[in-house]
């Protein structure tokens, strides 16, 4: 029997709020363990939770942004069960009424969009963070993460395959950071995934035994971790076992899940309303406003792109994949308005420089090392024949950190193109006059010669000559060299 996979993710997105969702305490990464606490977080008696307003903000920013329905009046309750994280043993979180639900995410398969609709959207606090290694039989508990805000984005299981689901995280991921509502760091748990996936005979519609995987820190991981299941529960039924509903963990280092306990059911929670907090009521107005707000998102940027500059898809889906990468783009194309070569060295050199000093890293890049202003001269210069690409590349170099254009550098460094046919000529003889072999060889067919002979009258110009005169002039003097 043929199977098919029916996958949903849980998506838990940290907001970039400056402190966390009921507390003033800050939620900066990486600070000594238990340093953003207060009696609040920690879930001491007796304390009161003010909602914060930006979390609220966001919420709706997300929902507008994936077509929900935003819900005028939403309520937070208790979600109780007991984790050495969670010090209230409960979790405020939403339930029958989320702030946000009935939306999509439309999603690019080679060029065929597909639908994944969204349950829900709703606002949560975090829990602390269970440290296991390096304390012999003991674990210790961090709480710097309690209370700093998320969001749930619930997915309908609407995925057929673990690529399909990789290419929605990255494209939920993108629409997130476009908001500039979370930095979508997955090394650091802004981001993260709980999948469930289950597994039916191909042309059925009933739903199969639903498994839950969790600790999925990657993309890698979550599109493995998919194969290993989906894999694993078709092993299970085609030797005539029963799959059992359960959460299960992925083991990076076996590349395999395991069994972690049987599956909760809402009811096993006992959601009920937060009675220190009041309904989330919003209106219209404000509504409006935040919609008002939302930049261009990253797939109608890319269809932008597309057609105003008439980009390879490729190129397009580079480029817009982050809001700051496409608008440093734009703001070159502006100035200069040669889209594909100023692509070319966006994805190539800038991507590099990027890479090398991490700052593709950051949620958003303020400080380029190459201004896009002098990427546009250092193209134009390439195409008015003023360096050669190779040259070019020398020039981009110096321009890393440097307050100097690429006109500058060019005039400083003695660098600019050779045009001059006088010049080119002499330069073409001296080399003929120096390679008699080779150039019998090239007469004997060895068209090979010929990138040899190029290559040493650039050498012998330090580079400098038009690439394209030095292959006519030689191509010429060959032709005569031979006819002769």
């Amino acid at each position: 029997m043929k199977y098919e996979s029916v996958i949903g993710l849980e998506v838990h997105a940290q907001l970039l709020t400056q402190s966390k969702i009921f507390c003033g305490c800050s939620t900066q990464f990486g600070q000594a363990p238990n340093y953003n606490t207060c009696a609040v977080c920690i879930g001491f008696p007796g304390v009161l939770p003010v909602l914060n307003k930006k979390v609220v903000e966001f919420a709706i920013r997300a929902g507008l942004a994936t077509h929900c329905e935003i819900t005028r009046s939403s309520r937070l309750a208790r979600k109780n069960y007991f984790y050495p994280d969670l010090p209230k043993g409960y979790q405020i979180s939403q339930y029958e009424l989320p702030i946000c639900a009935n939306g999509y995410v439309d999603i690019d398969l080679d060029g065929t969009s597909k639908r994944v609709r969204l349950t829900r959207i709703h606002m949560e606090e975090d829990a602390g963070k269970n440290i296991h290694d390096g304390h012999g039989d003991s674990s210790l508990v961090d709480f710097n993460r309690a209370g700093v805000p998320l969001l749930e984005i619930v997915s309908e299981p609407d995925m057929r395959n673990p690529a399909e689901a990789g290419i929605y995280l990255r494209t939920l991921r993108a629409i997130l950071q476009y908001l500039d509502i979370c930095d979508g760091n997955m090394e650091q748990g802004s981001f993260r995934c709980d999948a469930n996936i289950s597994i039916r005979p191909q042309g059925t519609d009933a739903l199969g035994t639903k498994v839950e995987i969790k600790n999925l820190n990657s993309f890698k991981a979550i599109e493995k971790a998919l194969e290993y299941e989906t894999a694993r529960q078709m092993d299970t039924l085609s030797e005539g076992g029963k799959l059992i509903q359960e959460t299960r963990l992925w083991d990076e280092n076996k590349e395999q899940t395991r069994a972690m306990r049987s599956k909760e059911s809402a009811h096993d929670y006992r959601y009920f309303p937060d009675p220190d907090l009041l309904p989330v009521v919003i209106d219209e107005k404000w509504i409006d406003e935040i919609h008002t707000s939302l930049p261009e998102l990253p797939g109608t940027r890319r269809s932008r792109f597309l057609s105003q500059y008439a980009l390879p898809l490729y190129d397009a889906e580079l480029l817009t994949s982050r809001r700051d990468i496409a608008d440093y783009f734009e703001t070159a194309v502006t100035i200069y308005p040669n889209a594909k070569a100023i692509s070319n060295w966006i994805m190539g050199e800038l991507f590099r420089i990027l890479k090398e000093r991490k700052l593709d890293q950051q949620l958003y890049i303020k400080t380029w090392p190459v201004r896009a202003e002098y990427l546009a001269e250092l193209v134009q210069l390439i195409d008015q024949d003023k360096i050669s690409g190779k040259i070019a590349k020398m020039v981009f170099d110096a321009l890393v950190d440097a307050e100097r254009s690429p006109q500058t550098i060019v005039k400083e460094k003695g660098l600019e193109q050779v045009s001059d046919v006088a010049r080119i000529e002499t330069s073409i003889d001296q080399i003929l006059a120096a390679y008699p072999k080779q150039i019998a060889d090239y007469r004997g067919g060895n068209e090979k010669i010929f990138g040899f002979l190029v290559g040493q009258v650039m050498k012998s110009m330090q580079g400098k000559a038009n690439p394209q005169k030095v292959n006519e002039i030689l191509k010429a003097k060959l032709s005569c060299t031979i006819s002769t």
